[in-house]
This record gives C-alpha cells, sequence and structure tokens, in this order.
C-alpha cells in the first residue's frame, strides 16, 4: 500500500587567477614602437582574459569557472537564459544548466493538485520527482518525507542547484522544493502552483526545516 503525504499549504496569494604579467619597458623613441612582452592575440579576439587565458567572452578565467561552477559564455545565451537571470536575480552567466531551465519553463504555472505526477496537476513532492529525475537522472522517494528522511542533511551555506529544501508548512514535512541559486527554489505551491520562490520570504523563512541532497 502506497501512502501519499499531501504537501502543505505554500505562500498565500497576494494581489581567483593572478593578471597577466606585464613587463614594463623604457618609453620608445618616436618611429620605435615595441609590443608589450607576453602579451599576444588571436584575429578576432579584444585581447587576453583574466589569467592570460584567451578572452573567449568567458566569465572570469576556466580556474574560476572551475573553481565556481560557472562555465557561461554571455555570446551563447538564450533569451531563456536572460528571462531567468531576472528571475533568479543572477548574472546571466551564471545559469549554464539550460536543462533546468527548459523543465520549469514546461512546468511554470501547472496548477496544483494533491497526488498529482503530470502537467494536468502534480503536489509539490511529485514536482520534485520530476524534474529530478528529468534534469538530474535521481531517482527521489514520493513523498516530502521520505525525500526528507531520504536526504544527507546539508548546511544551508552550502546549497548547491538540485539540492532539495524542506519546509513545516502544517505539521512535520509537508512541503518540499528545488534550490536553485541566490536563494530561490522552484517548486508546486498549493496557491500558485509551479513557481519560483525565495528562501527569504517571511512566509518560507519561518517555516523552513532544513537541506538536504540525493
Amino acid at each position: 500500500m502506497v501512502v501519499l503525504a499531501a504537501c502543505g499549504s505554500s505562500k498565500p496569494t497576494k494581489s581567483g587567477s593572478a593578471s597577466p604579467t606585464v613587463k614594463r619597458t623604457k618609453p620608445s623613441k618616436p618611429g620605435n614602437s615595441r609590443f608589450i612582452d607576453g602579451i599576444s592575440m588571436t584575429p578576432g579576439e579584444e585581447g587576453p582574459g583574466n589569467g592570460n587565458h584567451p578572452n573567449t567572452g568567458w566569465f572570469g578565467s576556466p580556474d574560476e569557472a572551475r573553481a565556481t561552477g560557472v562555465y557561461g559564455n554571455i555570446e551563447n545565451s538564450t533569451e531563456l537564459h536572460f528571462k531567468y537571470a531576472v528571475l533568479l536575480d543572477q548574472p546571466v552567466e551564471y545559469l549554464t544548466n539550460l536543462t533546468l531551465l527548459q523543465f520549469i519553463e514546461d512546468w511554470y504555472g501547472t496548477r496544483y493538485r494533491y497526488g498529482g505526477n503530470t502537467k494536468q496537476g502534480v503536489d509539490c513532492s511529485g514536482f520534485t520527482c520530476n524534474l529530478s529525475n528529468s534534469v538530474f537522472g535521481k531517482t527521489l522517494p514520493r513523498t516530502a518525507r521520505q525525500q526528507y528522511d531520504a536526504a544527507q542533511k546539508i548546511p544551508t551555506d552550502y546549497l548547491q542547484e538540485g539540492d532539495l529544501v524542506f519546509f513545516n508548512t502544517r505539521g512535520g514535512i509537508s512541503h518540499v522544493g528545488v534550490y536553485l541559486a541566490n536563494n530561490k527554489f522552484v517548486h508546486a505551491s498549493t496557491s500558485s502552483g509551479v513557481m519560483i520562490s525565495d528562501l527569504n520570504d517571511e512566509y518560507y523563512r519561518k517555516r523552513f526545516v532544513g537541506a538536504g541532497r540525493l
């Protein structure tokens, strides 16, 4: 026998890498122009990037990207990147997971339905199951409580894209969402369906229980 736990009521609807080393030279005489040592350029580029890497449009250097998980290239950004950069209040270069953005876009506004698991209606844990499986290839337990029990608990300072955030909205673990960035998370709320909210909103801040990773 499978027991589904309803998601609780959600918020009510209201109306360094080092810089390139430059070798200083003595002022050149007229008609005797010299290039700065250690700097080279490739046609089509504006100049060396951070860490003496070619200027490819990356946000920072490749080393910074590996350290921070940022690999965005603004020149390759789509309309969807810019839309969610606004919603998440993030630089567009930070939004590198296009699969995630497309999934959220496809489900955004889907109405809440207890026990639902489709675009005709979905509850909070049904939504996190769908997102985690489709975007990250992870299979989650069905209910918010089961997801909380199975997750490795992590401090909020270490939250990463795809982590789960849990809330006590009506007793116990009764609501769950998926963390995105900048304190924002996506979830299926009872009042507005699939939407993006902020952990710092008073309603969610008061009801926040913890975060977990599967």
